[in-house]
């Protein structure tokens, strides 16, 4: 449909600019064709006027011949007479040649100045059509104009609008972020504190069964330390008793041979 609209358009614009052309050639064969008739009169008129001279002068050497009384001013009156004929029949025939040619001349030069005038009716007119489509663009640019600040000036409100709400937006997204951060970061120094102190109570832990494992050994070499003592008081302890009852034996077989000796026995100094 556009391109159809298009070619329409150019085929319009094309006919306009032949007629122009067309309309420069008319008004150049009009002033011609008038030029060409003015020619033809002004070279007609001429020719009459040579043509009028020679039946002047005819007539004159008529009038001579008719004065003179010689036998033969008759014929010189005829021959003149003819003369006069000739000259008034080719003058009356450039006179009717010429009435004809200024006839033309007048046609052509009403014809021209009709058109003339019917031209600058149409150039007026079409002045006047320009100017109302001139007044009728300057009234749509206006609109236009007006039209375009009205959307630029609503364009402004809402940009302006937009960024009313965009920095509430953010304001408030920074507010989100910030109490989100705060959390996060209270979060983070509770999940710290609790690291810290799950690292400490490790830290106390693995420092006891340090200490535990230190205190170990020594209570094994206690106990070994003791667990000899032990056997070496026991051994001393058995050892001694030994003896005693080796001195008890002996106080024994003394008193029983005192006995039979009828002697006192002798006291056994103890270990």
């Amino acid at each position: 449909m556009a391109a159809r609209k298009s070619k329409s358009v150019d085929a319009v614009a094309q006919l306009e600019k032949e007629l122009a052309q067309i309309k420069a050639q008319l008004s150049k064969a009009r002033t011609q064709q008038e030029t060409d008739a003015q020619k033809t009169v002004t070279a007609l008129t001429k020719e009459a006027t040579k043509a009028a001279t020679k039946v002047k002068s005819a007539r004159a050497k008529l009038a001579a011949a008719r004065k003179k009384k010689t036998p033969a001013a008759a014929k010189q009156a005829e021959a003149a007479q003819a003369a006069v004929n000739t000259a008034k029949a080719a003058h009356d025939t450039v006179k009717a040649d010429l009435a004809a040619a200024k006839q033309t001349l007048a046609e052509i030069k009403a014809a021209n100045k009709l058109a003339n005038e019917h031209d600058k009716a149409v150039a007026k007119a079409e002045a006047a059509m320009a100017k109302v489509q001139q007044a009728a663009a300057r009234k749509e640019a206006a609109r236009a104009k007006a039209a375009a600040k009205k959307a630029a000036a609503k364009a402004k409100a809402k940009a302006k609008k937009e960024a009313v709400r965009a920095r509430a937006a953010a304001k408030k997204l920074a507010a989100r972020q910030k109490v989100a951060a705060k959390k996060a970061a209270a979060k983070a120094k509770a999940k710290a504190k609790k690291a810290a102190a799950k690292a400490k109570a490790a830290t106390k832990k693995t420092t006891a069964k340090k200490k535990a494992a230190t205190k170990k050994p020594a209570t094994k070499k206690t106990a070994a330390r003791k667990s000899t003592a032990k056997k070496a008081a026991t051994k001393k302890t058995g050892t001694r008793k030994a003896a005693a009852k080796k001195t008890t034996a002996k106080k024994a077989a003394a008193k029983k041979a005192g006995a039979r000796r009828g002697r006192p026995a002798k006291a056994t100094p103890s270990a």
